[in-house]
């Protein structure tokens, strides 16, 4: 095995039968490394975490990953493994920096191929909703990717908006990205109907409960809906056609005008889970 390898480096330290259950892909943000440890092998976390910290000069910090994403604010749980004894790292992406506090705010670096793909989409004097906008990282790709007059980025952890706060100044994107803290179904309702072009929802675990609000959204003429959702498929199913089916089913039921030009498989989440994206356009209400 070769030495710059994780593989190579554990050889000597682990048994063949450990070294298997090893996950060879980690995530990096910044300068903090977030792994996963299967149960069987949380004995030799400390040991997998110098590895990577070998492996990585510019990694300081090494956190294990021991629960899911959850909750109303979307975290997990970080447990301090080796490095210095911090969750708050910069992480530079498309000639953006983010400031993120990992055990406080949602942040994925897997959804960067994503984020400049929406941006990449977007016309020149577009009005955004970003409905949970998280440290603001869409949000801001979008308002230096391209000409967008405004981007409402909301999110409901008063925590990753202090951040998104923070990194709207350190992306120089004031006045254009709009920080709003508070649930969006009630912002919308509240201030932000019929005001946008296009509508972003990548909260998989609440973007369908929510289109009827990012519909309400859009100006009267209508306008996209990027809308992401996790899906389970068997063999014989597909995942992307399962969440196209259920939105289809909703916006008729809201008797919208709508078609459906793209949808993909975002990333494996789990055993025959996916996340998946649709951009929908609307056409208006019927």
């Amino acid at each position: 095995m070769r030495k710059n390898s994780l593989s190579g480096l554990l050889d000597a330290k682990l048994r063949s039968e450990e070294l298997k259950l090893v996950y060879k892909s980690y995530d990096i943000i910044g300068d903090i490394a977030v792994i996963r440890v299967p149960k069987k092998l949380a004995h030799q976390s400390t040991i997998i975490a110098e590895a990577i910290l070998q492996l990585h000069n510019n990694v300081k910090a090494v956190w294990r990953q021991s629960s899911a994403v959850s909750g109303r604010f979307r975290l997990r749980k970080l447990e301090y493994l080796v490095g210095e004894r911090r969750t708050v790292t910069a992480y530079k992406e498309h000639g953006c920096i983010f400031s993120v506090d990992l055990k406080n705010c949602f942040f994925s670096p897997r959804l960067s191929h994503e984020r400049t793909r929406i941006a990449r989409l977007v016309h020149e004097d577009e009005v955004i909703v970003n409905m949970f906008a998280g440290v603001g990282s869409l949000s801001i790709v979008i308002a230096k990717h391209s000409q967008a007059k405004r981007v409402y980025s909301i999110d409901v952890n008063p925590t990753a908006v202090s951040f998104m706060r923070e990194n709207i100044l350190l992306n120089h994107v004031l006045n254009r990205v709009i920080p709003v803290e508070g649930d969006s179904k009630t912002i919308i309702k509240e201030r932000l109907r019929k005001t946008a072009d296009r509508i972003i929802m990548p909260l998989p675990e609440k973007a369908f409960e929510y289109l009827d609000y990012g519909v309400e959204a859009l100006k009267p003429e209508g306008g996209w809906v990027h809308y992401y959702d996790f899906e389970h498929a068997r063999k014989d199913e597909s995942s992307v056609s399962k969440v196209e089916a259920k939105v289809s089913q909703k916006l008729s039921l809201m008797n919208v005008s709508f078609s459906i030009p793209f949808s993909r498989i975002v990333r494996d989440t789990g055993p025959r889970w996916q996340q998946v994206v649709l951009d929908i356009q609307i056409f208006g209400k019927d």
